[in-house]
């Protein structure tokens, strides 16, 4: 529980921060969801705009106005007999330019030190996988994204006792658990599959690293927090970041059809 909690206490103040100008997320839906399989859970789908961020090679075939959607099926806690995972999210991204490109992320916890191996071999068992390990405390983000403040070597915790991270923290600290991620990426467009391909892993390794290190170094922020007070803080934040995005891309909006108009003309 209280992972779920920071969790969503770190995605709505990081997508909120992240926001400026007509890019960052835009929250479409955000509501309780009940599958037949899985049980209760959350259904989020998301805008997020993010033409700046892209490298000039890509900015050179999309659109100014460029978004990814976003949906997210939460199912928490989700238990399956005979393993020890709290949960499981399934992440289905599409492209609104480019249709032949997708991104699918699964993902699992347990409490472990990152240790199971097989944890997705029933449904990557057709996959050719790369196993990559995040170590927010070693690991090493971009540097316009780093904050002493949000430096797990660094940050100590008033509320919990966690922190500072040091080498082989994984080995000693407790308590400790593990996300497990599937990422699957499709671009089926010759000349810049792998390129594309590549890069789109990057970009999420990226994220999940800096994500996890803010999750850490907020957690006095959302330590006392029950559900009911996340989700209050999450729909505000939703508004709040809605309009950061929203207000600006309508704007950009607007010129573009006033160009194309004149164009006409």
């Amino acid at each position: 529980m209280p992972y779920r909690i920071g969790q969503l206490y770190m995605i709505s103040k990081h997508s909120h921060e992240q926001s400026d100008r007509g890019e960052g997320v835009e929250v479409v839906q955000n509501e309780p969801y009940e599958d037949p399989n899985h049980g209760n859970g959350q259904l989020t789908e998301k805008r997020v705009y993010l033409n700046s961020k892209l490298p000039s090679w890509a900015r050179a075939v999309v659109p100014k106005i460029f978004y990814v959607t976003e949906k997210a099926w939460n199912y928490y806690p989700y238990t399956i007999t005979g393993m020890i995972f709290m949960s499981n999210i399934f992440l289905l991204l599409q492209c609104s330019f480019l249709p032949k490109f997708s991104i699918h992320i699964e993902t699992k916890y347990e409490d472990n030190k990152g240790s199971n191996d097989s944890i997705f071999d029933k449904e990557a068992k057709d996959l050719e996988r790369e196993v990559c390990f995040i170590d927010i405390a070693s690991d090493e983000i971009p540097e316009r994204y780093y904050k002493e403040s949000e430096d797990p070597k660094y940050f100590k915790s008033q509320k919990t006792g966690r922190g500072q991270l040091k080498e082989g923290w994984r080995e000693t600290h407790q308590p400790i658990m593990c996300s497990y991620k599937l990422v699957t990426v499709k671009f089926e467009v010759w000349g810049l599959q792998t390129r594309v391909e590549q890069f789109v892993h990057k970009v999420v390794r990226d994220i999940l690293l800096i994500g996890h290190r803010q999750a850490f170094a907020w957690v006095d922020e959302w330590y006392d927090m029950t559900m009911d007070d996340v989700r209050e803080y999450e729909k505000n934040m939703h508004e709040k970041t809605n309009i950061k995005v929203c207000n600006q891309h309508s704007s950009t909006v607007d010129e573009i059809e006033s160009h194309a108009k004149a164009r006409v003309c």
